[in-house]
């Protein structure tokens, strides 16, 4: 029985929405990218609302004129400028436990009570959408230096989402704003209509989204303790391509011999002269795509381009239970997603799944019980003529549907990086040229791979190789009795 395998490139990976990484709004990039993800308010306003805000912290002996770095205009809006050189591994900022924002200050706020049941980040984001309402908070120095928007693709017009048509971007795109859609009207009938008094005007939508990007973008998580919390001054430090230092640069820490208080603690990866910006690498392991989602923007560096292959073990598949069961026993399961980076080779995992996903007809002898302790060493290696021939052809023919789906050639949107663009059709280009890329590299490895179908060692010529019955030029060896 010949074995039904298909391939679908469409869809994106699901979008995680309880993970909120460890980075911040803003960032810096070197030409020909050059984009911020966030839009601060003009210079002068700016200006204003981080003296303001930089009063606020003095004032609560957060901050002092020996502070190594203190908010300034940078070219991405707001920023942390070094007020004298800065060594490298020198701590630059300690923010103490009182100004953090996390779910414990909104359990202890008037709106605590209500959010018990929510998820950490939704109660967060109200509490950041009713302070950002109330006229006299408490945290309004913090507000006023928060973006009113976002170049996350969230945050795009139709018009400027059809820029992105055929990428996995959109698909992702559209899963997060489904998903917020679907929290917020949860929340607007579990706390925002039944308290309506505790919020000083009506949340909308918007509200919500606006709340969901500060978080997703400026946050801190994988903390000693603190899986989500806004950490004010901190979160204005950008980001740089060129810094591939992630670990050791902020932590929480004691706040002294004896005392039980916590205090943030940021360093600075490189060594910085008086003047320079404080930078930090938000996340050497995001693609541009989740990039663009979280903060709006890419790199133009090659290993940021990926895109992931979704497989899935068919039900109808008469072999359903026996490949699923030799799936999950080797750490994947009915559906396995592989992501191939720009460049990199293919994940090691992927050529066993697909052999095990095509396996049939005459090969189907391998699924039988007693082969199940040593399947996957088998299928790590090319099984048959005809299983290789399929798994080649169906992620080839795969490949070239989803490359039909972009408006745009690669060699068009290699034209439009040289010209002049707004910021968030820099990005599109950018991801459309980086997907198209990464699927002429798959394409090409396994055009590559078909072609030399006639050239590979199968199962049954290494089984008989280990019985002695082929020699090493692969001739049949003849037994004759004496």
């Amino acid at each position: 029985m010949a074995t039904h395998f298909t391939l679908s490139l469409s869809p994106s990976k699901p979008f995680k929405n309880s993970t909120f990484f460890t980075k911040n709004p803003s960032l810096h990039f070197k030409k020909p990218l050059s984009i911020t993800s966030f839009q601060s308010p003009p210079p002068p306003a700016a200006a204003a609302a981080a003296q303001t805000f930089w009063q606020w912290l003095s004032d609560q002996d957060v901050v002092s004129a020996k502070t190594p770095a203190r908010p300034g205009l940078v070219p991405q809006g707001l920023g942390l400028v070094a007020q004298r050189d800065i060594s490298r591994n020198e701590v630059v900022l300690e923010i103490p436990k009182k100004l953090w924002i996390n779910p414990d200050v909104v359990a202890a706020s008037e709106i605590g009570n209500v959010c018990g049941g929510v998820k950490p980040w939704v109660s967060v984001a109200l509490f950041l959408i009713r302070e950002k309402l109330k006229e006299d908070s408490t945290w309004r120095p913090y507000l006023d230096v928060l973006p009113e928007s976002t170049n996350s693709t969230i945050f795009w017009s139709e018009e400027e989402l059809a820029e992105l048509q055929g990428t996995q971007l959109l698909s992702t795109t559209l899963g997060v704003k489904s998903y917020l859609q679907r929290e917020f009207l949860k929340v607007e009938e579990e706390i925002l209509v039944p308290h309506k008094q505790l919020f000083p005007s009506p949340v909308t939508l918007d509200d919500f989204s606006w709340a969901f990007g500060i978080l997703r973008s400026r946050s801190f998580s994988r903390l000693r303790g603190q899986n989500l919390v806004l950490i004010p001054l901190a979160d204005l430090v950008n980001h740089s391509p060129d810094i591939t230092i992630e670990d050791g640069v902020y932590e929480i820490k004691g706040a002294g011999l004896f005392s039980r208080d916590l205090i943030f603690s940021l360093r600075s990866p490189i060594s910085l002269k008086a003047g320079e910006q404080v930078l930090i690498q938000y996340n050497l392991n995001m693609s541009n795509a989740e990039l663009a989602v979280d903060y709006g923007f890419i790199e133009a560096k090659s290993d940021r381009n990926m895109y992931t292959l979704t497989l899935q073990i068919s039900e109808s598949d008469p072999f359903f239970g026996d490949k699923l069961d030799i799936a999950e026993t080797n750490g994947l399961g009915e559906i396995a997603d592989f992501d191939i980076v720009l460049g990199n080779p293919l994940p090691p995992t992927l050529l066993p799944y697909l052999r095990l996903v095509a396996l049939g007809g005459t090969d189907s002898f391998l699924l039988e019980s007693i082969f199940r302790n040593t399947i996957w060493g088998h299928l790590e290696l090319p099984v048959s003529r005809a299983n290789e021939e399929l798994i080649c052809r169906v992620v080839r023919d795969a490949c070239k549907s989803a490359l039909s789906g972009y408006h745009t050639t690669i060699e068009e949107d290699e034209k439009l990086k040289g010209e002049e663009l707004n910021p968030r059709l820099e990005i599109a280009v950018g991801i459309r040229a980086g997907e198209k890329k990464v699927l002429q590299q798959i394409e090409g490895i396994f055009k590559q791979r078909q072609s030399e179908l006639d050239e590979l060692e199968y199962y049954q010529e290494r089984r008989l190789k280990d019985l002695g019955l082929v020699g090493e030029q692969g001739e049949i060896i003849f037994w004759e009795s004496k």
